[in-house]
C-alpha cells in the first residue's frame, strides 16, 4: 500500500485540482447564464418591437418606415441567431467543465479511499502487534509463575 504521507500529498494536490475545476465550472455557469439572459432580452425586444410595429401598421405607415422595420427585424433575427450560438457554446463549455470537475472529484475520492484503507490497515497491524505483545507478556508472566512455584 502507498505511503500515508504520499497519499496525503496526492489528496492535497487533488483538492487543489478539484477547487480549480470548481472555479472554472462556476465561471462557465455564470457565462452561460449571462448569455441566456442576453438571448432572452433580445427575444423580448424583438417581440416588443414587432408589437409596436403592428400597432403602427394598423394606423398606417409609409413604405420607408416599413422597409426600416423589416431591415431592423432582420438585424434583430441575426443577433438572436448569433446569441443562440453563443448560448449553445456556453452550454457545451459548461458540460465540459462539469465533466472535468466530476473527474477531479472522483480522483480525489479515490485517493481518500486509499488513505482510509491504509489507515485501517495500519490500525489493524498496530492492534495485532499490541495483541502479540500482550500475549507474549502474559506468557512470560505465566512462565515466571510456574518457575516460582
Amino acid at each position: 500500500m502507498a505511503n500515508p504521507s504520499a497519499l496525503h500529498t496526492l489528496i492535497d494536490l487533488a483538492n487543489k485540482e478539484t477547487d480549480e475545476a470548481a472555479r472554472i465550472l462556476g465561471l462557465a455557469l455564470r457565462t452561460g447564464e449571462e448569455a441566456e439572459q442576453k438571448l432572452d432580452l433580445l427575444m423580448q425586444y424583438r417581440d416588443d418591437y414587432a408589437a409596436r410595429c403592428q400597432s403602427t401598421l394598423a394606423s398606417g405607415i409609409s413604405t420607408t418606415q416599413l422597409n426600416n422595420f423589416r431591415v431592423f427585424m432582420l438585424k434583430l433575427e441575426h443577433a438572436i441567431a448569433g446569441q443562440k450560438k453563443v448560448v449553445g457554446e456556453a452550454r457545451q463549455k459548461t458540460a465540459q467543465a462539469r465533466a472535468a470537475w466530476q473527474a477531479c472529484e472522483q480522483k480525489k475520492m479515490a485517493f481518500v479511499t486509499l488513505a482510509e484503507r491504509a489507515n485501517r490497515e495500519q490500525s489493524r497491524r498496530e492492534l495485532w502487534r499490541d495483541q502479540k505483545q500482550n500475549d507474549e507478556h502474559a506468557a512470560r508472566r505465566s512462565q515466571a509463575k510456574r518457575t516460582l512455584s
